[in-house]
């Protein structure tokens, strides 16, 4: 059986972009409607650090690394499309890492 695929982003966020971030990245934005239209996604913790609102952690569960890989072939120009958009809302973005749960 698969292990879960988990993957962890660090954002930091400037305050005026703060509530558009959270519209976008939070658990009804338009990242978790796009993942949730692929088979084999599970949830996405959002995070937002206590000490430092400025900085927040995505954490995206999959059933598999396959269906993760899955994901980006089937929707590549959405995700493209999105990551477009938002990115005028990040100063810095940093990918953590690859986990299996």
């Amino acid at each position: 059986m698969d292990k879960s695929y988990v993957y962890i982003w660090e954002f930091r966020v400037a305050a005026e972009s703060r509530p558009e971030f959270e519209r976008q990245y939070g658990p009804e934005g338009g990242w978790v409607r796009l993942f949730r239209r692929a088979e084999g996604y599970i949830d996405t913790l959002f995070l937002i650090d206590h000490a430092d609102p400025g900085r927040y952690i995505t954490i995206d569960r999959w059933k598999s690394e396959e269906d993760y890989m899955a994901f980006h072939a089937e929707f590549s120009e959405e995700y493209v499309r999105l990551d477009t958009e938002c990115e005028h809302l990040t100063i810095t973005e940093t990918f953590i890492g690859a986990f299996y749960e």
